[in-house]
């Protein structure tokens, strides 16, 4: 009996069958073990067989980036890339030390404790400690940072409850990045500083380029 049933050809994995299993994972590359072993009627290990030991199909997940570049982003980064490469060619190494770039992060009053952090000794008779899943939420605060190649520039924190916008963002480059650049890097501002930082919206406000016109 045995024999006869290792002899008898296998109805899942005819011919027909893995036309079928793979018109179906063509037709839509995130379709699961489940649903295909559904379609055809057929057990999930015997499914999982077919799209992995004879197809050789593997799924894995998209690789995430930050954003979706349509071409004339990309035309526009080529266009500063060359530019930047061109006046690097033509000045060397001093452009790079005229570069200050900023960027802003959260900073919270204080981290919580992870359960790892609370672990301690205890003996057999000690009573059990208690690790809270919730934890009153810190207060935090929005920090923004300025260096060049030789170390930190200005260290700025937003008043609470005030939003970054393009004019807070022009009296700070203003009132507070101009002097510490004037005492931390004395004759910067006479041969001009190439302020680099993103494109997030009070960055790129008119108020604000024209104060970077101003520092080059």
């Amino acid at each position: 009996m045995d024999a006869e049933r290792l002899e008898r050809p296998s109805t899942s994995t005819t011919d027909e069958k893995l036309e079928e299993a793979r018109a179906i994972i063509l037709a839509d590359r995130r379709v699961t073990i489940e649903e295909i072993a559904l379609q055809l009627g057929i057990s999930q290990g015997t499914d999982y067989s077919l799209v992995h030991d004879i197809f050789g199909f593997h799924k894995v997940a998209a690789r995430w980036v930050p954003r979706h570049l349509t071409e004339e982003h990309k035309r526009n980064r080529q266009h500063i890339c060359s530019s930047l490469l061109g006046r690097y060619n033509r000045e060397g190494d001093n452009i790079l030390n005229r570069i200050i770039t900023g960027d802003e992060t959260w900073v919270h009053h204080y981290k919580p404790e992870t359960k790892r952090q609370s672990m301690q000794w205890k003996h057999p008779s000690s009573p059990s400690s208690k690790k809270f899943k919730s934890q009153p939420s810190a207060g935090k605060l929005l920090l923004t940072v300025f260096w060049d190649s030789q170390g930190p520039i200005l260290e700025h924190y937003m008043e609470k409850d005030v939003t970054v916008r393009s004019v807070n963002y022009y009296n700070m480059l203003r009132n507070e990045l101009r002097p510490a650049i004037r005492s931390k890097r004395r004759g910067s501002l006479t041969q001009g500083v190439l302020l680099l930082h993103d494109n997030a919206r009070p960055h790129m406000a008119q108020l604000t380029i024209n104060t970077n016109l101003q520092l080059n």
